[in-house]
């Protein structure tokens, strides 16, 4: 797995906030099925943890919490990228094993599995191909697909010993629901500093920088001329952003002052995946929080 997409000076998601409708339940999903360790727990809000050290998603119970429903913007899926072929090769011996029901695509640049834990949730989990082998168009445009994934190479990578979610696992990227493309995309490259990539049509697009092949993705296909998430439904509360440094978090800052975006700090940040400098919501709705922490 190349490290350096998720490192700084690229722009980069380190941890994803979730609000759940029964934390017990989901904690159990996601320590037995998805392989997550938990770093902290109170009685209603758990943070999760790969290596033991770094919290890459945090689960908060919402008091009569309202189930997703389309219309709105919010999380599509959060994905966690893994470090080899042979991991992702323990991970699906182990969903096969626990009888998990999973989708599963090739997408050219990356080989991929997908699931929603007990609300709803999305979650991919994937590798990366070589970014030698990723093909890029004269308009720096990156190449992906969605075709049948071939699970048989990926079996045969495999050793036998899951013991949960490798160390070096990382958060690949978030994918977004939006509720208007054009103004999610002059957000994410006009007043954020992103590349758009990669285009499907008029219906969704993914950003990176750093020419990874996408460090967001940003969709209206459930989600068009809807509306932001309310406070009480399950879903995403907020994903955290890595900044390079304090120089150019006043940069970002004043982008964000200029266009008309506010400025806070978020109350409700979480207590670990990077401490939040300051934070903002996105046209749709979406609270961002930006921290320095990271690699």
């Amino acid at each position: 797995m190349a490290t350096h997409f998720h490192k700084k000076p690229n722009l980069y998601p380190a941890h994803v906030q979730l609000k759940v409708s029964n934390l017990v339940r989901s904690i159990e999903y996601y320590t037995t099925i998805i392989g997550f360790k938990v770093l902290q727990q109170t009685e209603k809000e758990a943070y999760l943890t790969a290596d033991g050290q770094t919290s890459l998603v945090s689960l908060v119970e919402v008091q009569n919490a309202q189930p997703l429903k389309q219309g709105f913007a919010g999380l599509y899926h959060l994905a966690l990228l893994l470090p080899s072929r042979k991991d992702l090769g323990n991970i699906v011996q182990h969903f096969v094993n626990m009888n998990i029901r999973l989708g599963a695509a090739d997408h050219d640049v990356s080989e991929a599995l997908y699931l929603n834990d007990p609300d709803g949730n999305g979650i991919e989990i994937y590798i990366d191909r070589h970014e030698s082998e990723w093909t890029w168009n004269q308009d720096e445009q990156v190449h992906m697909v969605t075709e049948q994934l071939n699970f048989q190479p990926i079996l045969a990578a495999a050793d036998g010993n899951w013991n949960g979610l490798p160390a070096d696992t990382v958060m690949g990227h978030v994918h977004l629901s939006v509720v208007n493309l054009d103004k999610s995309e002059q957000f994410y490259t006009n007043v954020l500093d992103y590349n758009v990539v990669t285009r499907y049509g008029a219906q969704a697009l993914f950003v990176s920088t750093g020419k990874y092949h996408h460090h967001f993705g940003l969709n209206t296909w459930n989600s068009n001329n809807g509306h932001a998430p309310t406070n009480d439904m399950v879903g995403l509360k907020s994903f955290t952003v890595v900044l390079k440094d304090a120089e150019y978090a006043e940069e970002v800052k004043q982008s964000l002052t200029n266009n008309g975006f506010i400025v806070e700090n978020f109350a409700e940040a979480p207590a670990h995946g990077g401490t939040q400098l300051f934070s903002t919501v996105d046209p749709n709705g979406l609270r961002i929080v930006f921290t320095l922490d990271g690699e």
